[in-house]
């Protein structure tokens, strides 16, 4: 008992040690063994329909999107995989949900844990909005959180299922795969035709829309909204995070239905309160839910444009949802209006944001950019598919959306992994900057003398 006790204080101080001292590594590493694990399951002959074992591709490609939760697939999910398979995927997505909140969470102690002594007073202090120094309670509200979501929305949606006749079983199950697919922004759908059926059904739309968009928030929106109920004593990060989600949504759903409201092949065809809900719906999925209520392939190409932006900016930090999230592009819109406006400081709702904000922001969106140009540069190479849609894909890849024009399971093996690499990128990549960039702070004695060069 002794030897064993000992082995496990080891492995529980290099555990400590790599969480608080490098979680760059850590989510690296805890990411990239998830996605081994969960190939190795959905290459079992029982998680295929037909009883085959999954060619190897096609369940990396499945796992890395299921733990990336990103809802791109190669296959039709409703029809490729068993039950079996799909409690697999379910389960892949509810690990790599809460996977990617926990991880966040060690990044943000590790960055409290090593800055100095004022700071860490300072941190302290916001620690009671943003949750970053207390790990335990932040862990439970995660927790907690996502599994009331996921289960209120199987709750609501297993009635409407019974009523369509699917059965108990069914019923259920699709339910609790919709509820956990929903919450963690994954966009996999057991139905073998996806929303399609369902886009003018508002018991289906709601409930699915309503947790993509509680997915999309971040765990510390949830913990500061539920610990201070008055919103005016709410974080700075909140508010941008609520502020920024609302205007785009608001801008999203504008200029969709001026592009597809008379497209008959999308929303032309549809009644004007159908038209709208599906308008709203896709407003929500557009930034990382990846549901979609109507064929994006058959969308106009002015859309496609938008929702590569929309995918590119993303959720909330600390979320499921990927891209570079939604407090990046808030700071880089407050740095250009500051700017503008001859301020020497950013600030926003009467605190001021410091520059080293304003570096790791640009710093993100330049390695978000980096990614997305060259993956398109190699998946167009490899395709020969034309820019928009290659982009597209690819964008829907490293934001971990899951949208798609439709190409991905035509293409062949090399463009599969390129699309893998860009989906574990999207979902570690930031993340692993962040936190880098944080912890690699420096105090340098010696500073050159100050020059500012000609911009613009």
């Amino acid at each position: 008992m002794a030897s064993l006790r000992t082995a496990r204080d080891v492995v529980g101080e290099w555990f400590d040690r790599v969480a608080l001292e490098s979680p760059a590594r850590l989510t690296l590493g805890a990411f990239a063994l998830t996605i081994l694990l969960f190939t190795g399951l959905l290459k079992l002959p029982f998680a295929t329909a037909d009883g085959k074992s999954a060619p190897f591709i096609d369940a990396l490609f499945i796992a890395t999107s299921a733990v990336c939760v990103t809802g791109l697939s190669t296959v039709d999910t409703g029809t490729y995989w068993s039950p079996w398979g799909l409690a697999i995927i379910g389960l892949g997505i509810k690990v790599g949900g809460l996977g990617i909140m926990t991880l966040a969470s060690l990044a943000g102690l590790a960055v409290s844990r090593r800055l100095g002594l004022t700071q860490r007073i300072l941190a302290a202090g916001e620690s009671r909005a943003s949750g970053l120094g207390d790990l335990g309670s932040l862990l439970r509200t995660v927790v907690i959180v996502s599994t009331t979501v996921e289960l209120t929305i199987a709750a609501i949606l297993i009635p409407r299922f019974l009523t369509l006749d699917y059965g108990w079983a069914k019923s259920v199950g699709y339910s609790l795969f919709y509820g956990v697919s929903a919450f963690n922004n994954a966009g996999f759908s057991p139905d073998p035709v996806g929303l399609y059926p369902y886009a003018g059904d508002l018991w289906m739309l709601v409930p699915i829309g309503f947790g993509v968009l509680i997915g999309a928030l971040g765990y510390p929106v949830y913990l500061n909204v539920l610990r201070q109920r008055n919103p005016t004593k709410w974080s700075l990060h909140t508010k941008l995070t609520l502020v920024t989600i609302t205007v785009l949504s608001f801008i999203s759903a504008s200029f969709l239905a001026l592009f597809e409201w008379t497209n008959p092949d999308t929303l032309g065809s549809a009644s004007t309160a159908q038209t709208i809900g599906n308008v709203f719906f896709q407003s929500i999925n557009q930034r990382s839910g990846g549901f979609a209520s109507f064929d994006i392939g058959l969308a106009r190409e002015q859309t496609w444009l938008l929702e590569d932006v929309l995918m590119f900016i993303g959720g909330g930090s600390g979320s499921t949802a990927g891209g570079i999230r939604v407090t990046t592009l808030a700071v880089l819109v407050l740095a250009a209006w500051a700017e503008a406006r001859g301020r020497r400081d950013m600030e926003a709702f009467g605190k001021r944001i410091g520059t080293e904000v304003l570096r790791v922001a640009v710093s993100i969106t330049l390695l978000g950019l980096l990614v997305v140009i060259v993956g398109t540069g190699i998946f167009m190479w490899q395709t020969d598919i034309a820019l928009d849609r290659a982009l597209y894909e690819v964008v829907s890849a490293y934001a971990t959306c899951g949208l798609s024009t439709g190409i991905t399971g035509s293409i062949d093996a090399d463009a599969k992994m390129t699309l893998i690499i860009t989906m574990y990128l999207g979902r570690v990549g930031s993340l692993t900057l962040a936190s880098a960039l944080m912890l690699n702070r420096q105090r340098r004695v010696i500073r050159y003398p100050s020059e500012r060069p000609i911009i613009g």
